[in-house]
């Protein structure tokens, strides 16, 4: 029996594909996700809420990847306008939606619970669990419509669509409690929605993957700005002896967004330099 070769990389490619990423800014994990979705072809719309930077992120990764890629403004903590964004970012980008990243997040920035801020706590719990839900629940709905109609949101057939991906940005937080950090709202928040995208993906077995991916400590966000002491006792505490890249969830993302992923749901994809492993 001769072997055969098979080529794997088309797996990847992700052309004529639409992606919806929240949480981007120009720079992070978030824009580093929207570069890689947009490098393998999607035509990727970034949500942000404040940071207006994201409008030079969509502007930059549509010049360098020769995609469609725009910067919408909205809140997704605000159930109702966020589906109404979300339906017109389908109807502008050819009318179906292939991906979705819930990456929108904030870290904990008070005491211990005991002593903290009930109003912190809500608003953590708001946008890393329920701002979470809300993206999965408007983009179900787009990819369990497709699965049945075969059809873009206009009516046009869409005979290529196989399943929907959504996928959420969750922490290593989400599977320990990282010491001496005082962040029960926040690592209960994460693990929240490591536990969400499993049951999602018992739900949506039929027109959608649901994932996620947990980083550990990443040159970004809080970890970004802190004294290199406080970053010298991370790296201290990760098997690995550094602190990771934005860059270095590209591999992961990327695989759940495409059909190299295609048997993938319910997983959770730890990016930490070994930090859970002790």
């Amino acid at each position: 029996m001769q072997n055969q070769s098979f080529d794997s990389l088309p797996l990847f490619s992700l052309r004529e594909r639409t992606a919806i990423v929240s949480g981007v800014a120009k720079a992070g994990i978030g824009f580093a996700i929207a570069q890689i979705l947009a490098q393998a072809g999607a035509n990727v719309a970034i949500l942000y809420h404040k940071n207006k930077s994201a409008i030079d992120a969509a502007d930059e990764i549509a010049a360098n990847y020769n995609v469609k890629c725009r910067a919408i403004q909205v809140d997704v903590t605000k159930q109702p306008e966020l589906d109404a964004t979300i339906t017109e970012i389908v109807k502008q980008f050819n009318g179906r939606l292939d991906i979705f990243v819930a990456n929108s997040g904030i870290a904990w920035e008070e005491v211990e619970a005991i002593d903290s801020s009930v109003a912190h706590y809500r608003q953590v719990m708001s946008i890393n669990l329920d701002g979470v839900y809300y993206c999965a629940r408007a983009s179900g709905k787009h990819f369990r419509r497709q699965a049945q109609e075969k059809t873009t949101i206009s009516g046009h057939p869409l005979m290529d669509f196989k399943s929907g991906s959504f996928i959420a940005t969750a922490s290593m937080s989400g599977h320990i409690v990282n010491v001496p950090h005082l962040q029960a709202a926040y690592n209960t928040s994460k693990a929240g929605v490591i536990h969400l995208c499993k049951s999602l993906a018992v739900e949506w077995a039929g027109f959608a993957r649901a994932n996620t991916v947990s980083p550990g400590y990443i040159e970004s966000g809080l970890t970004g700005d802190c004294s290199e002491d406080v970053k010298d006792s991370l790296r201290d505490k990760t098997p690995m002896r550094r602190i990771g890249h934005p860059d270095e969830l590209k591999g992961a993302y990327l695989y759940l967004a495409s059909d190299a992923s295609s048997f993938t749901t319910g997983a959770d994809i730890v990016v930490d330099g070994g930090y859970c492993l002790p």
